[in-house]
């Protein structure tokens, strides 16, 4: 069954374009992943510092894959430092 993300992140001021960067520079390495079906950021028109990350992933054994994959742990460590507040991730499945 497969699992689809939602990563919300919120710049801190002025860091929106970091953002739109690093979010940017995930789409490549993520989709040559085996278990990643799907990668795409989006941002907010009406509020510039806000980005959402849609993902689809084979399973939640991908997902744990990705986490452990070097280009995530660095884009970790510069969410760290661009974010002003924690990353909120949903994992769902579908309905029915």
């Amino acid at each position: 069954m497969s699992l689809t993300v939602v990563a919300e992140c919120l710049a801190a001021p002025g860091r929106e374009d970091r953002l739109r960067t690093a979010l940017e520079a995930m789409i490549e390495p993520s989709l040559e992943e085996p278990g990643c079906l799907s990668y795409r950021p989006y941002a907010d028109p009406n509020r510039p510092a806000r980005m959402v990350v849609v993902e689809e992933w084979t399973g939640p054994g991908a997902l744990e894959e990705h986490f452990a994959t070097p280009h995530f742990r660095h884009v970790e460590q510069v969410l760290g430092e661009i974010l002003a507040e924690p990353m909120t991730i949903r994992r769902l499945v579908p309905a029915g």
